[in-house]
């Protein structure tokens, strides 16, 4: 579906409208873990997660098309923020679907970068309504099922290669597929790493798919709303057949509490989406080796904090 080279052009694409997130080691969750541990901080990125990087270069691959007609995207969170700041950056009309239960935080950072926000019943209503506005001529940027997006995503992965080039184990979290698409790419056509998906219970659809051999729908009922893709596409599942060692499916509780961890041990306050993968890491932590060294990618960070309250109070307190 894409090749290194197809990521090696995406980030000379990008590069000028997107940052270079840091990868840190953090000594607390090493010791935890037993092991070198390495948190990619794409948190820090424009608009608080990697979505930016797809979007980008979707747009700017069809930028002639995108200025005449406009972008439509369907998202509940980071992916509208993304295409939104997108179109803003490079003058394009933007139009963004999602549905009702959508946060209010999301919505209202999405209207910031000026795009026009339509709250349907569901999410299947969101991908038809955009599929009208693709045949009525406007460029259509998919959340994941797109490989001008998924070598968008993998450019994540490059940076990590630079910045732990003794790299062993990476875990990163799954919604649709398009972040574990490129950045294996990325990173495995490179180096023979150990890749492991990660998703919460309620968002699981990498997980049911490779169960049943297919892309199967559901219905996501996690808190990790970034990660609620209605299902994966056949061109991530080829990818998960391809990349992956394991997929991790953890509870939502746990995913509060590595996120708690995340904001206490390391000082960076993640999405269950993100802190999922910490989740997954101490769950399998008697696989590493002292001499491992494992990065999370932290995705995102668009956290509100009547959210990060009522997670707390749901699931951890006493």
């Amino acid at each position: 579906m894409i090749s290194f080279q197809d990521v090696q052009e995406a980030r000379e694409r990008i590069s000028k409208y997107v940052r270079r997130t840091p990868t840190v080691r953090n000594r607390t969750l090493s010791e935890m873990l037993g092991t070198n541990l390495y948190l990619k901080l794409e948190l820090f990125q424009t608009t608080g997660a990697f979505k930016i990087r797809g979007a980008f270069n979707k747009i700017l691959s069809e930028l002639e098309h995108a200025r005449r007609a406009g972008v439509v995207a369907v998202s509940g969170g980071n992916h509208a923020q993304a295409v939104a700041y997108a179109g803003q950056v490079l003058g394009c009309r933007s139009v963004v679907l999602t549905h009702r239960s959508t946060p209010r935080n999301y919505i209202e950072a999405t209207r910031g970068y000026g795009a026009e926000v339509i709250q349907l019943e569901d999410i299947s209503e969101a991908f038809a309504k955009a599929h009208d506005y693709q045949d009525q001529g406007m460029l259509f940027v998919h959340p994941f099922d797109d490989p001008l997006v998924m070598a968008g995503q993998g450019t994540l992965g490059l940076e990590i290669l630079e910045d732990v080039p003794e790299l062993t184990d990476v875990f990163v979290s799954i919604g649709g597929g398009g972040l574990m698409s490129g950045t294996a790419v990325a990173i495995r056509s490179q180096k023979n790493v150990r890749f492991r998906g990660v998703e919460t219970e309620g968002a699981d659809a990498m997980a049911l798919a490779l169960a049943a051999g297919h892309p199967i729908e559901i219905r996501p009922t996690s808190i990790a709303k970034t990660l609620g893709a209605p299902s994966v596409s056949f061109h991530t599942l080829a990818m998960a057949k391809e990349h992956l060692l394991s997929v991790t499916v953890i509870s939502d509780k746990e995913a509060v509490e590595a996120l708690e961890v995340l904001l206490e041990r390391a000082k960076v306050l993640t999405e269950p989406a993100a802190s999922c993968t910490l989740a997954a890491a101490l769950r399998l932590r008697e696989s590493f080796r002292p001499d491992s060294h494992v990065v999370l990618i932290l995705c995102g960070g668009n956290l509100g904090v009547e959210d990060l309250c009522e997670y707390h109070a749901r699931f951890l307190k006493s």
